[in-house]
């Protein structure tokens, strides 16, 4: 028996494309459902909570800007990334929430399946949204989605991974950027993932992932001036109802807890509609048309 010491892994938030520790320094205990516990994870602060705001605010014009081929392609890599790796998640995946070995390891691809169906999505749900309208005139009128901006998202608490990449990936894959709150108690997926979507090609920021407290950080992140919508999926009723009175002052688009839907639901409700009108016959020249 080899008696090196074990390199523990050093959980940190992802921020920006980086893994910064909490500006505040602090950590808690993270233990697996029989009380064993796995490690520590970084604590969260307001600081931390604007600076990954900031992060994602000023990757979102790029990110949105880019084409709807790439976003996908860097979708489909991440489920890459992940499948080379589904070994590890289904591993901590396993510890944090005492599933059996297969049932995780089916969880994780579960996850890598729900990658590459919303990377598939990405140059598609423009058209199923959007379209030509009829108008009497000599007129084209058109309508077009269009992304919210920053996503602000309680990630589920007790579904961890699968439920952390059904609320991320539709965001993501219709030019938004999300900051998330991992589950509370099972963080440590949420935070490895980060180190999948920095390797897949993802500028930072498109992506930002906190642990901690959600009492504690998400009042920040639902009364910030600089998001457009938060997602309460993993917040529990009271918690919920505070978030989303505080959203209001901010005009934010809410998407309430227990609020299903499918993909296009999901893609739907992080998205804004843009219509335009446009003279028909201007190109052709005075009296033509097209």
């Amino acid at each position: 028996m080899s008696d090196r010491l074990q390199v523990k892994k050093t959980y940190k938030l992802y921020v920006g494309g980086k893994f910064p520790r909490s500006e505040s320094g602090r950590t808690y205990p993270v233990s697996s459902p029989d009380g064993t516990e796995l490690a520590n994870a970084a604590l969260a602060s307001r600081k931390d909570a604007r600076d990954a705001v900031a992060a994602a605010r000023k990757a979102q014009r790029p990110w949105a800007g880019q084409t709807a081929y790439l976003r996908g392609q860097i979708l489909y890599r991440a489920a890459e990334m992940l499948e080379g790796r589904a070994g590890q998640f289904a591993e901590e995946l396993a510890d944090a929430t005492g599933a059996e070995p297969h049932e995780a390891l089916g969880t994780v691809e579960a996850a890598i399946d729900r990658l590459v169906h919303y990377a598939g999505w990405t140059d598609k749900y423009t058209s199923v949204l959007g379209g030509a309208n009829p108008v009497a005139g000599p007129y084209f009128n058109h309508t077009t989605p269009e992304p919210l901006g920053v996503i602000a998202v309680l990630a589920p608490q007790d579904d961890p991974f699968l439920g952390l990449i059904e609320v991320i990936a539709p965001a993501v894959a219709t030019g938004n950027t999300v900051v998330v709150l991992a589950s509370e108690a099972k963080p440590l997926p949420a935070l490895s993932f980060g180190e999948v979507l920095a390797t897949s090609d993802l500028p930072g920021g498109v992506v930002n992932l906190l642990s901690g407290k959600a009492a504690e950080v998400a009042p920040h992140l639902a009364s910030h001036a600089d998001v457009n919508g938060l997602d309460l999926t993993g917040a529990d009723a009271d918690l919920a109802a505070s978030l989303e009175a505080a959203a209001a002052e901010t005009l934010k688009v809410v998407r309430r807890p227990g609020k299903g839907g499918n993909a296009l639901d999901l893609l739907r409700q992080w998205t804004e509609y843009k219509t335009v009108w446009h003279p028909a016959g201007m190109a052709a020249g005075a009296g033509g048309a097209y």
